[in-house]
């Protein structure tokens, strides 16, 4: 029993929503660690889909503590609209909180990430264009605002008077964009603090330090995956955060010694959405079937996700680099009708016939590079009404035996199907 970081063990779209509400349910508090509202995580409760962006999965229980915390960065309109349908559908927002250190994006960084990922760009990496890149490098650049500015209007003041005047000049003079007054600057603020209020949460060191102190079990959820990483992701093609489960130290303020388990959501597939390499994908009729059946299209922006077969060079980075100790496997029904299975075990040079068991950092050198496969039978049975791990079929047992084998990690939950009850749980981090 500890302390449980969910983490994206691909490119992100792993499911993790799902896992982050099931394992919410025996979690005190629920923190958001990174990203902004480019994310999109989908919850089906009795029938019922929460789509979320920014509010952790666990706001759906009553009685928890869901914080958006100071890693993440915060687009004040879109989270507006977001609480705004959580109270229509009669949602409990009691327990939502705001960390007063998490970064406000504004709308100059929408606008130059609109244009910066135009048709047009020679290199696009394909963003979802909610301005989080931007964002982020203003908060490294120390150009940014935090959400406690909003409340003293003297830092307010002076940080405005040093960041205008500069981005006035990109925005006009790089990008050809509209400039920015202070004055209407100052009044989005005042909005913007009105939307914030009621949530911010000005006493999270006594809170966070109190359930440290007693125990108090805290999950926390990341966005995106180990594979978008701005530093061990493919990058250029990557977020500009850390989804890593290191991440959830940093944006939580919550030590590495509260930290016990790493449970990498993976699906039995792979996905990617935007640009990048993808040495398993599949452009092909079975891709298509893949992506039909999984309704593989992006919560945030609807595009359309691009398959591919297991990957296990990928998961097995992704254990390193996020110390996983846990695999939870979703999405497995999805190959209900598939009479052959492929996984990734290597890859393979074209150029020498060199052979990568590792996961190769160097970006450049992936479109020179194609999978080694190895094939395992499908079970052709529907395993959505699978309740325990003896009830799934012989080779679908098999098929998940051979992932923990060359991943080196345990999987310790597996998803039938989009449902809450729809899991199959070996083993409870939390419990």
């Amino acid at each position: 029993m500890g302390n449980t970081v969910v983490v994206g063990a691909q490119w992100g779209d792993e499911g993790k929503a799902k896992i982050t509400d099931l394992l919410a349910m025996d979690a005190d508090i629920i923190i958001r660690y990174q990203g902004g509202c480019n994310a999109g995580h989908t919850v089906v409760v009795e029938g019922k889909t929460y789509k979320f962006h920014l509010i952790p999965s666990g706001i759906l229980y009553k009685d928890k503590i869901c914080v958006i915390s100071a890693g993440t960065v915060i687009y004040p309109t879109s989270l507006k609209k977001e609480i705004d349908e959580l109270i229509a559908d009669g949602t409990n927002l009691s327990g939502l909180k705001i960390h007063p250190l998490a970064s406000i994006t504004m709308p100059w960084h929408i606008d130059i990430d609109g244009i910066s990922e135009d048709k047009t760009a020679k290199t696009k990496i394909g963003t979802t264009k909610k301005g989080i890149g931007p964002t982020y490098a203003d908060k490294i650049g120390r150009y940014g605002l935090k959400v406690e500015d909003l409340y003293d209007e003297e830092a307010l003041n002076t940080k405005l008077d040093n960041i205008l005047p500069l981005k006035n000049k990109i925005l006009k003079e790089v990008y050809g964009l509209n400039e920015y007054s202070k004055e209407e600057v100052l009044k989005l603020c005042k909005e913007y603090a009105e939307i914030f209020r009621p949530y911010v949460f000005w006493n999270w060191q006594e809170v966070l330090s109190k359930a440290v102190k007693e125990n108090k079990k805290i999950l926390f959820e990341g966005a995106q995956g180990v594979m978008l990483d701005i530093d061990w992701g493919t990058y250029p093609f990557v977020t500009s955060s850390n989804p890593i489960a290191g991440g959830a130290v940093t944006g939580s303020g919550v030590g590495i010694n509260a930290v016990k388990d790493a449970i990498g959501v993976m699906k039995a597939y792979v996905t990617r959405v935007g640009e990048g390499p993808f040495i398993s994908e599949l452009e092909n009729e079975t891709g298509k079937k893949i992506q039909t059946i999984g309704a593989e299209f992006g919560v945030t922006t609807g595009r359309a996700r691009r398959c591919g077969w297991f990957d296990a060079v990928i998961a097995k980075y992704a254990a390193l680099v996020s110390g996983l100790t846990g695999i939870a496997l979703t999405k497995a029904d999805v190959f209900d009708t598939f009479e052959e299975i492929k996984v990734c075990v290597a890859y393979k040079d074209k150029r020498d016939g060199a052979i990568y068991e590792y996961y190769p950092t160097n970006v450049n050198i992936h479109k020179y590079l194609e999978p080694v496969y190895e094939t395992h039978a499908g079970w052709m049975e529907d395993i959505t009404n699978c309740k325990t791990y003896d009830e799934l079929p012989e080779n679908a047992k098999k098929y998940l035996a051979r992932l923990e084998e060359l991943i080196g990690v345990k999987i310790s939950i597996i998803s039938v199907g989009p449902n809450r009850e729809q899991t199959i749980i070996l083993k409870n981090p939390l419990v």
